[in-house]
């Protein structure tokens, strides 16, 4: 396996690690609270609030943290672009976008749902709507990855392994969607298993590119047919996928992510990352 990212300082007891990263989630949360508030106030969106919002939180917690603690820089929290950080993108953008499109096409191509046009006009497609939901969504995910596979994860990690880390973000990743719109159990379970799969990627890959990856093509591919995305309604093409089946399929309110589909391709795309080749490179912890 590739070393994680982030190095703690040397001598820093169990006590100063789990202190120092609960710190920074705490950071993270509140930051998101207040950027939240504040771009809610300007664009009276939610999705924007939400996105945005964490990301900003995010970023600004990992630089300050990673400065302050570990006098270390961005890019060590395994954002190194070179020599692998290119490849573990795309490689993750793509399986995540397959992931996603299969969650979508299949279930259309067994009978279990149609695609149809939308005669909802916030379905419709333009090209500005397009290039903003897409940047949105970016931003949506790198921020959620900062924040539970990023400074805090990755010292924990380093420290305690992969099976003593990785349920518990897991477990946070799902209670931060419980406030999303028509959460549902089923949804919050399959978001923990997907909190499970981007651990995973971090740790294969050791870098943050591939849960960045795999989390925006997923959730990017869902509103190609007007797939409710964790639990928000978004359209990009003026389609939409009609369900027949019930909510065991469909996710109901939630989304896929809230179905069997959601889980099969969080399952499958643990079994790609678990036969995928990593490319190893030294350790770059921070000193």
């Amino acid at each position: 396996m590739v070393v994680p990212a982030a190095a703690p300082a040397p001598g820093v007891s169990v006590t100063g690690l789990v202190i120092r990263a609960c710190l920074f989630l705490l950071f993270v949360r509140a930051g998101g609270m207040v950027f939240g508030g504040v771009l809610y106030w300007l664009f009276d969106s939610l999705l924007v609030a939400a996105a945005a919002g964490l990301f900003l939180a995010a970023a600004a917690a990992t630089a300050v943290v990673v400065r302050v603690f570990e006098r270390g820089r961005l890019e060590d929290v395994g954002l190194a672009w070179w020599p692998s950080g290119s490849r573990s993108l795309f490689d993750g953008m793509a399986a995540g976008i397959g992931a996603g499109l299969a969650a979508t096409l299949l279930p259309a191509a067994a009978g279990l749902a149609s695609i149809v046009r939308s005669s909802e006009p916030e379905m419709a497609f333009s090209a500005g709507k397009f290039l903003f939901v897409t940047a949105l969504l970016w931003f949506g995910a790198a921020g959620e990855e900062l924040m539970f596979r990023g400074y805090a994860f990755q010292i924990l990690l380093r420290r305690f392994g992969p099976w003593w880390t990785m349920p518990p973000f897991a477990v946070l990743f799902a209670l931060a969607h419980v406030g999303n719109p028509n959460a549902n159990w089923p949804g919050l379970l399959n978001t923990g298993l997907w909190g499970l799969v981007l651990g995973y990627a971090f740790y294969r890959a050791g870098n943050l590119w591939l849960p960045i990856g795999l989390h925006f093509g997923w959730n990017w591919a869902l509103p190609l047919l007007g797939v409710r995305v964790s639990g928000f309604t978004l359209g990009l093409t003026g389609y939409t996928l009609q369900w027949k089946a019930g909510p065991l399929w469909s996710g109901g309110e939630y989304g896929v992510e809230g179905g069997l589909p959601g889980a099969a391709a969080a399952l499958l795309l643990g079994l790609w990352l678990w036969r995928r080749k990593t490319q190893p490179r030294a350790a770059a912890g921070v000193s």
